[in-house]
């Protein structure tokens, strides 16, 4: 009630509240689209089996945890069972994308990413040839995507930090730069 006050307060923002799991997916338009953003692992698991007790045939659940593909290509096959369709989507933009809008990496069946596509493309950060979104192939696949996209930036940090102690360690900070600041200027 707080959360929902609150929103009726900074702008009458169409927040509805939920007292359960069931409440709350009896609340959304059919098909139903959640998408979850818990901890990896266990949680998510537990989630999505509170919420696909109440789901039908058709609904869609996208976990946007970054969770392990294969992970993902599991849940998808135990929600196939009863009719359930799942998407895996890796999100990036750390603070800027919570501001401006992430990166999403959706992976699952196409008719699925149909169904939220509107959404996603709303919600992803906007650049000038359009939305940070775009299907990425089957279930697992942008799981795979965020996961090679974090290699990608651990090795540049990695590279980084090599390079700055070179130089530190090479010039003895008897020339002063200031590599940092140019680091940030791109």
């Amino acid at each position: 009630d707080l959360t929902v006050n609150r929103a009726k307060a900074e702008g009458n923002l169409p927040l509805v509240g939920s007292t359960s799991v069931e409440d709350f997916v009896s609340k959304l338009s059919k098909p139903r689209k959640v998408i979850i953003l818990v901890q990896a692992g266990k949680p998510v698991d537990a989630t999505i089996a509170a919420l696909s007790e109440y789901m039908e045939e058709g609904d869609l659940i996208i976990d946007g945890g970054n969770e392990w593909f294969h992970n993902s290509i599991r849940r998808a096959e135990e929600l196939a069972s009863k009719g359930i369709n799942f998407i895996g989507m890796g999100i990036s933009g750390g603070e800027e994308g919570a501001r401006n809008g992430p990166s999403l990496m959706p992976g699952g069946p196409r008719h699925a990413y149909d169904m939220i596509a509107p959404i996603l493309i709303k919600c992803a950060a906007q650049v000038d040839d359009g939305a940070c979104v775009g299907y990425c192939g089957p279930v697992g696949s942008g799981n795979y995507i965020k996961m090679v996209h974090n290699g990608i930036e651990y090795g540049d940090m990695q590279l980084i930090g090599e390079v700055y102690d070179v130089l530190k360690v090479c010039y003895h900070d008897s020339i002063k730069f200031n590599i940092t600041g140019e680091l940030n200027t791109g």
